[in-house]
């Protein structure tokens, strides 16, 4: 199940909103009975439940496909580990290793 703040950034992009500022735009609480949509400042109308629920799936992809591209930043290492890589082995070897990392974790 999708976060809140993921279905209303979907949301939004299905109205034609790419950006959303979540200490501006729109104001999530959660009082211990889960999370709401306390302030809704955009100017198209606040989603209703049944319009959330609509974009759980696209909502659910964006955050497994967000945990994949973290699994392969993980694997590539830090800039300098891949340099290294390059420089030790060819740009090859190099792509060859991405292939395997981007097989090994693919997006949704």
């Amino acid at each position: 199940m999708a976060q809140l703040s993921t279905k209303v950034k979907q949301y939004a992009a299905s109205n034609g909103i790419a950006e959303v500022d979540f200490m501006k735009d729109i104001l999530l609480q959660d009082d211990g009975q889960g999370p709401y949509i306390k302030e809704w400042n955009l100017a198209i109308a606040k989603p209703t439940d049944a319009q959330l629920a609509d974009v759980e799936a696209a909502a659910n992809i964006v955050e497994a496909n967000a945990q994949v591209v973290s699994a392969r930043k993980a694997a590539y290492g830090s800039m300098e580990a891949q340099m290294e890589f390059i420089t030790e082995n060819g740009l090859e070897a190099w792509q060859a290793k991405v292939a395997e990392i981007k097989a090994a974790n693919p997006k949704q």
